[in-house]
């Protein structure tokens, strides 16, 4: 396993525990999202580098579109939900009362 493969594995790792353990705030939810996010673009542009393939250039583009979507839409619900339960804790919500 390469230092960069090492690096990056760790960092989708740490993203994807802080979002298992950490998950009392959305804010912290969705940044946790695009740590991972941002480590899963940047290890995909580093492997169509080492391909040095015109193939695979444009994965790392869609997949950054898909990032900027998850970001937007995740934003839109974190402003919904503070303003209908005046705040960002996932306790208070309770997918019953909608």
């Amino acid at each position: 396993m390469t230092p960069a493969h090492f690096a990056f594995s760790s960092a989708f790792m740490l993203g994807a525990a802080g979002l298992a353990f950490h998950r009392t705030h959305l804010l912290s939810a969705l940044l946790c999202l695009e740590g991972m996010m941002l480590t899963l673009f940047i290890a995909l542009s580093l492997w169509t580098l080492q391909l040095t393939s015109t193939n695979f250039s444009v994965a790392p583009m869609l997949l950054l579109a898909f990032s900027a979507c998850e970001a937007s839409a995740g934003l839109a619900l974190l402003v919904a939900t503070a303003r209908t339960h005046g705040t960002d804790r996932l306790q208070s919500l309770n997918l019953l009362q909608c």
